[in-house]
C-alpha cells in the first residue's frame, strides 16, 4: 500500500508540513472540500496559522453506480459551477442510461448543495486576490476538486493549489492543467478507494463539519 495515514487530522498536518511557504501569509486561505476535506483543512490551517473555510461540492454519480462520477458541482459564494465528463456522458447515453436519469441526479445534488449552503458556516470568505489552498482527503477522479478549482477562480482567487494526501495519477495529471500547483503526498501505482489509505476513515456528518467550521480561524 505504501503510505497510510492514521486519520484525516494527521493527513492534514502532514500536508501542512509540506507547505511551509504559506505559513502566516495574510493573503492565503485553506478551504476544505466538504465534507471529507474539512478535517484536513482545519488541521492544516492550525499548523500554518491561516484562515480556514469550506467549498461545498457534490459528485454527479452514474445512476446505479454512484461512486463513479460523470461530473461534479461546486458552490462558492452563492454561485454553482458545473463540470461534466462529456465523453463519459455520451458513452453512458449510448449504453442506455437516459439523459433524464442523469438530470435527476444533478437536480438532487443541487438541492443538497442548497441545503448545506443554508446551514454551513465558513463558506462565504472573500477570495478576491487570495491564494487558495483547496484540500480533500483523496483524489480518485479529481472531478469534485476540479469543480472546486473553477468555483474559487470565479470568486477571484489569483493562485489555486489543489492539495491531498493521496491521489490517482489520472486525477493529479488532469488537475495540473487547471491549477497553479497540485500537491500530493502519495500517488500510488494502483489507486483503489480513498479510504484504503487511512487506518480510520469514518463517515462525517453535517454536525462534524459545522463544528470544525465554527473554529475562530473560520
Amino acid at each position: 500500500m505504501g503510505m497510510r495515514f492514521k486519520d484525516r487530522e494527521e493527513a492534514g498536518r502532514r500536508l501542512a508540513e509540506g507547505l511551509p511557504q504559506f505559513r502566516e501569509r495574510p493573503d492565503t486561505i485553506i478551504l476544505g472540500l466538504a465534507r471529507g476535506g474539512v478535517p484536513l483543512a482545519a488541521a492544516a490551517a492550525a499548523v500554518l496559522y491561516v484562515p480556514v473555510g469550506a467549498v461545498l461540492v457534490r459528485k454527479l454519480g452514474i445512476p446505479g453506480r454512484a461512486e463513479t462520477a460523470f461530473g461534479a458541482l461546486a458552490w462558492c459564494r452563492g454561485e454553482v459551477v458545473r463540470i461534466l465528463n462529456k465523453p463519459l456522458r455520451e458513452l453512458l447515453l449510448s449504453r442506455g442510461i437516459s439523459a433524464a436519469a442523469m438530470d435527476d441526479v444533478e437536480a438532487a445534488e443541487r438541492a443538497e448543495l442548497r441545503r448545506r449552503a443554508k446551514e454551513y458556516p465558513g463558506i462565504d470568505h472573500d477570495l478576491q486576490g487570495k491564494a487558495v489552498i483547496l484540500v480533500d482527503d483523496g483524489l480518485a477522479t479529481g472531478a469534485t476538486m476540479r469543480a472546486a478549482v473553477e468555483s474559487v477562480r470565479a470568486a477571484g482567487a489569483t493562485t489555486v493549489i489543489a492539495a491531498a494526501p493521496v491521489a490517482s495519477l489520472e486525477a493529479s495529471t488532469s488537475l495540473g492543467r487547471v491549477c497553479d500547483w497540485v500537491f500530493c503526498l502519495h500517488i500510488p501505482g494502483k489507486f483503489h478507494a480513498v479510504g484504503a489509505f487511512y487506518e480510520h476513515f469514518d463517515q462525517l456528518t453535517d454536525a462534524d463539519v459545522m463544528d470544525l467550521l465554527k473554529d475562530p480561524r473560520a
